[in-house]
């Protein structure tokens, strides 16, 4: 049986250069879900082990099915209210806007073959298998980015801004306007890799 990596079969969507730089990002399908407050905290790590469960609960249902997949990286879109915090600008939000204020979403890209209907079926699965009630909050989601501008950042998210601030350079350089949330993609697993070797794609889109 062969197995889908989306890494592979998305390579462009899962590949940023080590520079600012355009690209078009197509309509995908995700498994998602929704939190406010501190990456750090404990209510974060608690949403990661939500939406991994039903990750796989598609993965294990579909293999049986003879489409098995590896279950993709995790991805995070975050937005803040702007009109609190008018004077924060995409390099500057990270330490200007407290990082209880931060609002999130929670991604991880599924196959095209997956429908809404899967999705809730692994829900109930796993609610119903591991007496996880709380992963009713993970949902189907899409998503079409669109024109966007990119960067591969290496290094701990506390150095981010600094990557940030290459992105706003070239937003502003090339007269873009923002066009949709801030999207994080976490190529390595933050839970398991040293802070400087981390590689994670910064992504805004653009218009």
């Amino acid at each position: 049986m062969e197995k889908l990596d989306l890494a592979r079969h998305y390579k462009s969507y899962y590949t940023a250069k080590g520079k600012p730089e355009l690209a078009y990002i197509e309509k995908a399908q995700y498994l998602s879900i929704q939190g406010k407050g501190d990456p750090s905290g404990e209510e974060f790590m608690q949403k990661i082990q939500l939406i991994y469960p039903v990750a796989y609960a598609l993965k294990f249902a579909f293999k049986a099915q003879g489409k098995d997949f590896v279950v993709a990286k995790l991805e995070g879109l975050w937005w803040y209210d702007e009109n609190r915090f008018r004077n924060a600008t995409i390099d500057n939000a990270p330490q200007t806007v407290p990082r209880s204020e931060w609002e999130y979403r929670l991604v991880i890209r599924i196959p095209e073959f997956i429908g809404k209907e899967d999705v809730e079926s692994a829900v109930a699965q796993t609610v119903a298998g591991k007496g996880l009630t709380k992963a009713r909050e993970v949902t189907f989601f899409e998503m079409a980015e669109g024109k966007v501008v990119q960067m591969l950042h290496t290094g701990p998210f506390d150095s981010e801004p600094e990557t940030l601030a290459k992105l706003n350079d070239f937003i502003t350089a090339n007269a873009f306007g923002r066009n949709g949330l801030h999207h994080e993609i976490y190529l390595s697993d933050f839970r398991k890799t040293p802070p400087e070797k981390l590689k994670t794609i910064l992504r805004e889109p653009v218009k």
